[in-house]
């Protein structure tokens, strides 16, 4: 075994990969050979660091430096001071957005780092710290012991009761106990059973289980194979996006290496148990997430959900008991076996123990992933954690559960983060997707926009989905585009809470919910595009109007870059925008050197 006095983690996860990571990688590699130090530092790749905002980063152990935003010249001087010279380059080192006195001395290691801080990694404990494509490494920070474990120490009925004991609950938004369905399964009749990953990630801006299945690959595998024994199932498939190809590739190469070493296939671990895993590819269907659609497409069919019951538990994948749980789910699943359910129940909350992993985007200074304890108040993760909203702009409210959840509103801040308080309030924990909006935004085009979505990716099978959120879409655009009237509000509650009682499966249910949430904490918004065709946050372009102020000193710049010439007046006096003829491009106020022009 070859040693090294430092490594070099470089995530490779999919954003930072995006802005260059292996360049980044290349230049280390070629610049250390160039310094003959190719032998006494080694260079990672890595799975996502989770502060996504601040790539490409890399961090040098074993001082745990942590660089930001990196480029391929930042690249030079990092080898030549810090691993050369032993000199880290503060230049270099993460700097948050937060205030600090002059004399205060900046984080440079990861957990001094407030995005870090309040932080508890479960699912997320080896994403950035381990190669997701060498077996060994995921083996050296304990993986597969808990396999090992399970299949020479424990029954099945022993391994589901410690599940069922933790209190985990599926992280693909239904909350279900994971002890209680593999118990169903466990108990079905058949000899042919099936364990299904749903790592159809389909939630605009949610991409949690996309960093698991590139960083850590081997715990998915470890937490299937444990559940097919405790299941009574020998064969697995993950359902994948096809527009994740850094995971699918991880994850074949996973599964290749959990076969040779005996991990996975016949006879693990001499213990006469048999388990493989199959992967699927998706489509990029939205309902795919849905576990019946899901299961159907694997089948070769048009993925559509199926009426429930019978539950997958008694008749899922191919007709069979079949136990269907999430990625991060899944992720949980070692370490509660090898440190077991107490432990598990230490963090989170009682209804809800535990942690959860959220994709923190939007109007947030720390774009990325969170992992927090069940419970969390959003105040922390906005503000401490997501480093609060850019520009010094106004938190307005957050989105969470994608386009089946809800908004909460700024009064609502303290509210602790788990399932049945999200439910309460009008949103949903969902597969773990946070939106941060600010003053800015106009909440009735959000809801417009989520719900266009959700039109645009309903399967069509049932009336209430296919024509219904069809109906409620219409009347929003006519709302944005200022022809909304009298009774429309109404109209879209009622029809809301019909979709939610009548349609088929969990994507019709919960369409209506980002339309309902925003009429229920901001209906003085719907109130204004509909009665006084006004935007308040200006943004819903036929509603606008840019106005010259009387501060204008007529430099005429306005005027001769309107596409329409819709501007006039002499230089040196007040300018006017006629109103009939201005197609609002905003090009205007985008020239205006002096803050002349403002938006209506």
């Amino acid at each position: 075994m070859e040693l090294f006095r430092s490594h070099v983690l470089v995530c490779g996860g999919t954003g930072c990969t995006s802005s260059g990571t292996p360049k980044i990688i290349k230049r280390f590699e070629e610049k250390l050979a160039e310094n003959k130090l190719d032998k006494e530092v080694k260079v990672i790749r890595t799975g996502c660091f989770g502060l996504c905002e601040a790539g490409p980063i890399v961090i040098v152990y074993p001082e745990g430096t942590f660089y930001a935003r990196v480029t391929e010249e930042n690249v030079d001087v990092i080898v030549s001071e810090h691993l050369l010279k032993g000199r880290i380059v503060d230049e270099f080192v993460y700097k948050d957005h937060l205030e600090h006195d002059a004399d205060e001395v900046l984080p440079e290691s990861l957990t001094e780092i407030p995005f870090y801080k309040d932080q508890q990694r479960v699912a997320l404990r080896n994403c950035g710290m381990i190669d997701p494509e060498n077996i060994d490494e995921y083996i050296a920070f304990d993986g597969y012991s808990a396999l090992g474990k399970v299949l020479t120490e424990m029954t099945p009925e022993e391994v589901i009761q410690v599940v069922q004991d933790s209190g985990l609950r599926g992280r693909g938004g239904g909350g279900f106990s994971t002890g209680l369905k593999w118990k169903f399964t466990r108990q079905a009749q058949g000899d042919v059973k099936y364990i299904v990953c749903n790592a159809d990630e389909g939630d605009p801006g949610a991409f949690m289980d996309r960093s698991v299945l590139e960083g850590d690959p081997h715990s998915l595998i470890e937490a299937m194979t444990i559940a097919g024994y405790a299941c009574g199932a020998h064969e697995g498939y993950i359902y994948v996006r096809f527009e994740y190809p850094i995971a699918v590739k991880r994850l074949g190469i996973a599964i290749k290496q959990a076969r040779e070493y005996g991990l996975l296939g016949k006879d693990i671990l001499g213990t006469g148990f048999d388990f493989d895993i199959q992967i699927r590819l998706g489509a990029g269907a939205f309902v795919c997430g849905e576990e019946t659609a899901l299961m159907s497409s694997i089948e070769g069919n048009r993925g559509e959900p199926r009426p429930r019951p019978p539950f997958p538990s008694i008749k899922g994948l191919f007709g069979k008991p079949t136990t269907e749980n999430n990625v991060e789910t899944f992720a949980n699943v070692p370490q509660i076996l090898l440190k077991g359910a107490e432990w598990f129940r230490t963090m989170g909350t009682e209804r809800s123990p535990g942690t959860k992993v959220f994709a923190l985007g939007g109007k947030i200074n720390n774009t990325g992933l969170v992992e927090i304890p069940m419970g969390t108040p959003l105040r922390k993760v906005i503000y401490d954690i997501g480093g609060g909203i850019p520009n010094g702009k106004a938190f307005k409210a957050v989105q969470t559960g994608g386009p089946s959840g809800g908004c909460i509103p700024a009064s609502q801040l303290d509210v602790p983060i788990e399932f049945d308080t999200l439910t309460a309030i009008g949103s949903m924990m969902g597969s773990g997707g946070m939106i941060v909006v600010d003053e800015d935004n106009c909440m009735v085009d959000l809801a417009r926009f989520f719900l266009d979505f959700t039109v645009d990716e309903s399967c069509g099978k049932c009336t209430p989905c296919r024509i219904g959120t069809k109906r409620m879409l219409e009347i929003l655009e006519r709302i944005v585009a200022g022809k909304g009237k009298e009774g429309d509000i109404e109209k879209l509650e009622e029809l809301g809470q019909m979709i939610k009682n009548t349609s088929l499966c969990g994507l019709g249910q919960t369409a209506p919910n980002p339309v309902l949430s925003t009429i229920k904490h901001f209906r003085s918004e719907y109130e204004a595009h509909i009665k006084d065709k006004k935007c308040p946050a200006h943004q819903c372009q036929a509603l606008l109007q840019y106005v010259i102020k009387d501060d204008c000193r007529g430099c005429t710049a306005c005027a001769r870059v309107c596409p329409v010439g819709c501007i006039s007046g002499e230089v040196k006096k007040q300018h006017v925008i006629d109103q009939d003829k201005c197609i609002k491009c905003g090009a205007c106020m985008e020239k205006c050197r002096f803050n002349s022009i403002e938006k209506r």
